[in-house]
């Protein structure tokens, strides 16, 4: 069975993430996790393990979860650069990797405070 390859991953192949162009880059990531409907994912991290008492339609669900969270984690470090994905091999989570950049390089960060000011004055 072959996999059919959303073309819209290809803005991430393009416009992998350096840390200069966190907010292009993360608008780019959003497009792709709307269009496989895994944006739950980075909202709230899976539980680690089934509760004891699970039924087999809510394990079902469970595991989809999982599936869709080691999807969306693939997506977030295959569109970063080598260093970026260095920095965050170890951390398990794809919404804990993004909630970190966000802290580093969002808006109210001082990263992108100077970034922005950067960009400010080169118009100038």
């Amino acid at each position: 069975m072959s996999s059919i390859k959303n073309p819209l991953t290809a803005i991430l192949d393009s416009n992998k993430f350096t840390g200069l162009n966190y907010q292009d880059w993360l608008r780019n990531l959003n497009i792709v996790f709307s269009s496989e409907k895994l944006l739950y994912t980075i909202e709230k991290s899976p539980p680690k393990e089934a509760p004891v008492d699970i039924s087999p339609e809510e394990l079902t669900t469970l595991q989809q979860w999982w599936d869709d969270e080691l999807k969306t984690r693939c997506y977030v470090m295959a569109s970063m650069s080598n260093e970026m994905q260095r920095c965050f091999e170890k951390t398990k989570y794809a919404g804990d990797i993004l909630f970190h950049l966000k802290e580093l390089y969002g808006e109210n960060s001082l990263s992108g405070l100077v970034l922005a000011t950067d960009k400010h004055m080169r118009k100038l």
